[in-house]
């Protein structure tokens, strides 16, 4: 009996938990404004998403332009012309009047827009800066789910003993309740790293985070506003589980933390004194009794009476460990070896995947301490050298790969050369044994 060959469906994080999420619509879990909050998408979409579920099953999630030319991009031949007639005629034409030029003369239609930053990328127009208006600031409405936005920040003070430490806190936008609190020595990725996998452990996936730019969560430098491939840890680890960071760009933004910070600088320090806490342990664990009788005191109860955290499925929860770890890039230098943190990794000769010269890997360092290279979602296989390696321009293997290389040959009898093409005047010898 031939059996059929299963097929292979490729899908993002994102995806998955939107398929969690419609999974539990059509199971009729939660309604469709709560499902539509939770994956950030409009109802009319949420309705789509539904219909494709039901109708192709879990096919129906992942778009149907993926992998597609867009009908509506410009064809390179085109953009070619387009990029000729500015340098030559239009060099120093604003986009619009370019636009209304090369429809006039030349028989191409094209957006303003796209003429505008084909322009800029020519270096041909440059971009004018906005003028900053000033705005008029007012109260923003809370959330009205609870999970819906989660307000964090940490807060460096003498909380206890004669030394400062970080109250790392998040509270809840729609309710004031503090999810979750933990004092730390700072504010670096690792403990922000450890506070979110406690948070995820405790309530779930929050739907969005709103901090400050403080630089554990954003890029600053001015590059970082062209280029949005720059990234934090942060940014990367929160993209994976499908929650969307949000900055403010100013502390008024997130007042709720703001305000709760003074008020617990004048409320939790007095409790923390009186009940002789000197050390961080000592404060965390305070901390378990103290918040439950905070939260009953000062909390508000949402505009709608629902829990939306996401669920943690069982495929996130294993991924967990390495999205939350600090990932770097590295190359593989010629004698296989890699260097991360003034240490030399020695790449051994078998390995789950093939490995080349100059291939890029990602070092993880997780939050336990232990290090993995991981190359395409495989891990390697090292050692770490005590010293640092001789430099080698030139190793003789080509490729480290799942199998030991031979250095066996064939002999001239051997079959393989048997069905090589001699001419009629040559012989093969027989080798006499």
């Amino acid at each position: 009996m031939i059996q059929k060959e299963k097929e292979l469906i490729v899908m993002t994080q994102k995806e998955l938990l939107r398929y969690d999420v419609i999974k539990k619509l059509i199971e009729q879990k939660i309604n469709g404004t709560e499902a539509s909050i939770q994956m950030n998408l409009s109802i009319r979409q949420t309705k789509r998403l539904k219909v494709r579920v039901k109708k192709y099953g879990i096919k129906g999630i992942i778009h149907c332009n993926r992998n597609k030319e867009s009908n509506r991009k410009i064809k390179a031949k085109t953009v070619k012309k387009i990029k000729k007639h500015l340098k030559e005629k239009y060099y120093d034409f604003g986009p619009t009047f370019a636009k209304e030029k090369l429809e006039e003369l030349h028989n191409i239609e094209i957006g303003v827009e796209t003429l505008r930053q084909l322009m800029i990328v020519e270096g041909l127009w440059k971009a004018k800066p906005k003028r900053k208006n000033v705005q008029h600031k007012s109260w923003r409405a809370r959330k009205e789910y609870f999970g819906e936005m989660e307000q964090f920040d940490g807060s460096y003070h003498i909380w206890f003993g004669k030394k400062e430490s970080c109250l790392l806190l998040a509270i809840d936008d729609a309710t004031g309740r503090i999810t979750y609190a933990k004092f730390d020595y700072n504010e670096s990725t690792i403990a922000v790293f450890r506070f979110w996998l406690e948070y995820f452990k405790k309530n779930g996936l929050p739907i969005s985070i709103y901090l400050d730019k403080f630089s554990t969560y954003k890029i600053n430098h001015p590059n970082a506003v062209d280029n949005k491939d720059l990234m934090t840890q942060f940014q990367r680890a929160m993209n994976q589980v499908s929650i969307k960071p949000i900055t403010a760009h100013s502390p008024e933004a997130k007042g709720r933390v703001e305000r709760m910070f003074a008020t617990l600088q004048d409320r939790l320090l007095k409790e923390l004194r009186l009940a002789g806490v000197k050390t961080i342990s000592e404060a965390n664990k305070f901390l378990q009794e103290y918040i439950p009788k905070f939260n009953a005191k000062f909390e508000v109860i949402p505009a709608k009476n629902k829990d939306i955290h996401k669920e943690i499925n069982q495929r996130l929860e294993e991924k967990l460990p390495q999205i939350f770890s600090v990932q770097n890039e590295r190359k593989v230098h010629n004698d296989y070896t890699v260097m991360f943190e003034t240490q030399y990794f020695q790449l051994e000769q078998e390995q789950p995947i093939t490995v080349y010269k100059k291939d890029s890997v990602i070092i993880e360092k997780h939050l336990d301490g232990v290090i993995k290279i991981n190359l395409k979602e495989h891990y390697l296989n090292y050692r770490v050298l005590p010293s640092r390696p001789q430099k080698q321009i030139n190793i003789k293997l080509p490729a480290l790969t799942k199998r030991k290389q031979s250095d066996w040959k064939p002999p001239i009898n051997h079959p393989w050369r048997r069905n090589l093409c001699f001419s009629d005047n040559l012989k093969v010898k027989k080798i006499k044994t």
